[in-house]
């Protein structure tokens, strides 16, 4: 996958309450390595603001709703809204995002395939438009 796209992540129906998983090797494009969460941020604040430039990353909103924005090199934008938890945002490499309007009560589940490396990230939004 070269491209940001959502993926869908099985999802499991059942009258009690549904269920959706993850394993390494078949619903998603890597092996997990990290895995963070994002939760309690106050209206009208962006997080991200970045690009990997080796990691892929998936993100996946287990409650409430947030739209991530990626930045292509070419400088246009794509807007993603996540607001099921059986939806992934897959973003692979160099590739820019902010995640923006989150709801009450939302929280973002981020999967990584490799450790946290500050070198990996790019925080200047000028130099990776004009790598």
């Amino acid at each position: 996958m070269e491209q940001p796209q959502i993926i869908q992540l099985p999802k499991i129906q059942d009258p009690r309450g549904n269920l959706t998983f993850i394993q390494n090797g078949n619903t998603i494009p890597f092996d997990i390595k990290r895995v963070f969460w994002i939760y309690d941020v106050p209206g009208g604040e962006i997080r991200g603001g970045h690009a990997l430039k080796t990691q892929h990353e998936i993100i996946i909103s287990l409650s409430g709703s947030f739209d991530v924005v990626i930045t292509l090199p070419n400088g246009q934008n794509q807007k993603f809204t996540l607001n099921r938890s059986y939806f992934g945002l897959y973003i692979p490499a160099n590739h820019w995002r902010h995640m923006e309007n989150f709801s009450t009560n939302a929280v973002s589940l981020h999967l990584c395939n490799d450790a946290f490396d500050e070198n990996d990230y790019s925080r200047d939004l000028n130099a990776y438009l004009n790598q």
